[in-house]
């Protein structure tokens, strides 16, 4: 039996918009800065819901699942309200993070807008983009807020930032770290890069996060983004 042929990939030429997530896709997986927010977060769910810490992994695991983000979860089954939650798993150290001035200097040489689309929040992103020494590089910041509290995956948040910044999808790129968050992007007309800890091309994370890396919604998968930035940027 003939298998059929994976569509081609992608190119970056007509692109104008270069459209980033944040976390462990702007820092590499290894400094593990989100694994104090990850942390923080079941701290909260088990203060909140009077739970055991192990009970409050289960829940955050399986919310962030569901859900596309564990707030999104505790807002739906919990009826949680946003804003305390965002502010205390947001209180984290960023110094692990230091000035990546190669991977500026790349996206400093994309042509046309770069902004950044994420499911924190524009505090964190401004804490996180100047530790790298990246604030200046940046139009704009898509958070978690500004998506009315709709993380992605769901179709409604990429609408909403689409719409917000005027972005013609059919000449975007998006570049993120988990493969399900560029099944929209891509059915909407962008290029999608994924970007892997360095090293590998492997992601070891979570089964259901493995989910996707070989799908055609994924045209190209990095390990280090500032050299595959600088290889596609134009000459």
């Amino acid at each position: 039996m003939t298998l059929p042929a994976r569509p081609a990939a992608r190119t970056f030429g007509h692109v104008e918009t270069w459209v980033f997530d944040l976390d462990n896709t702007l820092y590499p997986h290894h400094v593990n800065l989100w694994q104090q927010v990850d942390a923080r977060i079941r701290d909260y769910i088990a203060s909140f819901l009077k739970v055991t810490q192990d009970e409050a992994l289960r829940l955050q695991k399986d919310y962030y699942k569901r859900y596309g983000t564990t707030m999104r979860g505790l807002m739906t089954e919990h009826g949680m309200k946003p804003d305390d939650f965002l502010d205390f798993v947001h209180q984290i150290d960023h110094s692990p993070l230091e000035p990546n001035p190669a991977l500026g200097a790349a996206i400093q040489d994309l042509p046309g807008r770069k902004l950044i689309l994420t499911n924190g929040t524009r505090r964190h992103a401004g804490a996180v983009l100047a530790r790298l020494g990246l604030e200046g590089h940046f139009d704009d910041v898509f958070d978690i807020v500004a998506a009315e509290l709709e993380p992605k995956p769901s179709p409604r948040i990429y609408d909403r930032f689409l719409a917000t910044h005027g972005v013609d999808a059919g000449k975007a790129a998006m570049f993120e770290d988990l493969a399900r968050n560029l099944a929209v992007p891509h059915a909407l007309g962008m290029t999608t890069v994924l970007v892997v800890p360095e090293h590998t091309r492997e992601v070891f994370r979570e089964g259901w996060e493995l989910e996707g890396r070989d799908a055609p919604h994924v045209d190209h998968v990095t390990d280090d983004l500032a050299d595959f930035l600088q290889r596609i940027a134009p000459r």
